[in-house]
């Protein structure tokens, strides 16, 4: 057991010494004049250079705790020394299988879009009005999330109706490592409560379907002029009134794959095709990555649930204040909190799932 232990710390020393060796090269290279003069080699070194930065301070911690042992065990052969080694030694072997099992975790395989934007949308399930309203609730929810992680949120597709509810909004949401947190929203989210129009006092069952796409670039999806069909109609809703005395609102249809775009919240059609492009771009990059490569969809499925629409992955439980996330068995009495955006303790939950997963497959 002992000598597997040694093997894997040996490991993971050897992994870890190879990513500060690439970080220092990124920090020397990213200085160069001709590097900066480079926008695209530009940008993505400097991407990779801070994807790096947090494992690389765990390499540092991880070498500088080697050499601390190193030279405990040296000191056990200096009898003026021994004593004060046999203390410490033990304190430092604890440190480094901690620091082990940390390492061990920050090396497993990354989603390739964890450092993107996501494209969020919310559609109405089974339950009429009622899944309207909730779709907008958790539409606040998310855009609440985003505000307590310092993202920007914009919203894109507005498909609000009378009362209040969403047929199919859409949400364009920015920051740092915005999808790595939100890919496991993808699925159905079932709501049990009495609604508001309901006199007898008996609990409904409505669901909203929520769908989480990492936000493409332009360098990952090519899309031909002549595959779209661009049409342009008057806003209509709470998010176009003031703009419906002219056709601002745009609707893209990719004639190849039959997707189909809209936006109608900016106040100009060159600002509402900017913003149904970038979905459109990101709705193709996630069916082209599901074309393409079927060994990481499948690592997907094996981690925490296969995130597809059809599978009900949780439960808001309004009379009893409860929220159950069912692929992972966790159970929360806090919905006001969660409702209001306090979801990092599910989405942890979730993430550590995954880990675990992984480590599983890794052994």
């Amino acid at each position: 057991m002992q000598g597997n232990t040694f093997n894997e710390q040996e490991r993971i020393a050897r992994q870890l010494e190879s990513i500060e060796a690439r970080f220092e090269e990124l920090s020397i290279r990213i200085t160069l004049p001709e590097i900066i003069a480079d926008t695209p080699t530009f940008t993505r070194l400097m991407r990779e250079h801070s994807e790096l930065s947090e494992l690389n301070d765990l390499a540092v911690a991880y070498r500088k705790l080697l050499e601390e042992i190193d030279g405990a065990r040296e000191m056990l052969e200096d009898p003026d020394m021994a004593e004060l080694a046999q203390e410490e030694l033990p304190q430092l072997e604890a440190q480094l299988e901690e620091k082990t099992r940390e390492a061990r975790i920050a090396l497993l395989p990354k989603d390739p879009d964890d450092y993107k934007n996501a494209v969020l949308e919310v559609r109405a399930g089974a339950g009429g009005d009622e899944a309207g309203l909730f779709g907008a609730q958790l539409l606040r929810m998310y855009a609440h999330y985003a505000d307590k992680r310092g993202w920007k949120c914009e919203l894109i597709e507005d498909g609000s109706t009378e009362l209040g509810g969403v047929k199919e909004s859409t949400m364009l949401i920015q920051g740092r490592n915005v999808f790595q947190r939100l890919k496991f929203e993808s699925g159905v989210h079932r709501v049990q409560r009495v609604p508001v129009t309901e006199s007898s006092g008996r609990i409904h069952t409505s669901t909203a379907t929520v769908a989480v796409l990492p936000e493409a670039e332009d360098v990952e999806v090519e899309i031909n002029a002549n595959d779209l069909r661009i049409d342009t109609y008057r806003a209509s809703g709470a998010g176009g009134q003031h703009v419906n005395r002219t056709d601002s609102a745009v609707r893209i249809t990719h004639i190849p794959t039959g997707l189909v775009v809209t936006s109608q919240d900016q106040r100009s059609q060159i600002q509402n095709r900017e913003k149904a492009m970038r979905v459109l771009k990101s709705r193709l990059y996630e069916l082209q990555r599901e074309q393409q490569d079927s060994e990481y969809a499948n690592r997907r499925r094996l981690q925490v649930g296969t995130g597809d629409r059809s599978e009900r992955i949780r439960t808001y439980n309004f009379p009893q204040g409860r929220v159950t996330d069912h692929r992972i068995g966790l159970t929360l009495y806090k919905i006001d909190e969660i409702m209001e955006g306090e979801l990092d303790e599910i989405i942890d939950a979730l993430t550590l799932a995954e880990q675990t997963a992984l480590m599983a497959q890794d052994e």
